[in-house]
């Protein structure tokens, strides 16, 4: 009953709730990232969602447009400043997708959105995590989130597909407020956030799941 229909419910509430409450703090973040990295203010990107359809993703903008003197755009780690790090380790930048969560495009809680590119590197167990709507935040996000290594993330993906209830939901939305607070998993050892899923390794692929 709530993955058919209490989910979507409780998603609507909560975030209508969430995103009222926190109209100030938005306003303030606009202001600050027009002013230091200048316009956009939002980043908007194609990502599957549910049984991989696409949608556009919103999340406030980190990095700035930086190029060389060739004219080719800097790294990730250059173009990202003190104030895309703040947004970043805090989370800040992911409330804009609240509004994919009212416009039913995400859930509050799910697989995190991942790229276009990623659906064909999918091995079919984990191409199990397209059955359930993305998340804000989600069950690998509170258990390493970008520390862990791919492999490890998607199988906690399809465990919460497979385990999806209103009780692990607000479980993993308080351990998300205690992640947050302390700050962790923010990003991959080396990278700005997580390195790409370039496919599964074979000898991390369990062959039974092929069948």
């Amino acid at each position: 009953m709530y993955r058919r229909f209490g989910k979507r419910i409780f998603d609507i509430g909560v975030s209508l709730l969430l995103f009222i409450c926190l109209i100030p703090i938005l306003l303030v973040v606009w202001v600050v990232i027009r002013s230091a990295l200048g316009s956009p203010v939002l980043f908007r990107q194609v990502r599957p969602g549910k049984d991989s359809r696409m949608f556009s993703l919103c999340k406030f903008r980190t990095m700035s447009d930086e190029r060389d003197a060739a004219g080719q755009v800097l790294s990730d780690e250059m173009r990202l400043g003190r104030v895309g790090k703040f947004l970043r380790s805090t989370s800040i930048d992911e409330l804009p997708e609240l509004w994919n969560v009212l416009c039913g495009h995400m859930s509050l809680v799910g697989p995190r959105p991942l790229l276009p590119q990623y659906l064909d590197r999918y091995t079919p167990h984990q191409a199990r995590r397209m059955d359930s709507k993305p998340g804000i935040t989600g069950w690998a996000q509170v258990n390493g989130r970008n520390a862990i290594d791919w492999e490890s993330r998607f199988e906690m993906d399809v465990w919460y597909v497979d385990h999806v209830s209103l009780l692990l939901d607000l479980k993993i939305l308080i351990l998300t407020l205690v992640c947050v607070l302390r700050r962790e998993g923010i990003a991959a050892e080396g990278c700005v956030t997580m390195e790409e899923f370039r496919g599964s390794k074979p000898d991390a692929i369990d062959p039974r799941r092929e069948n």
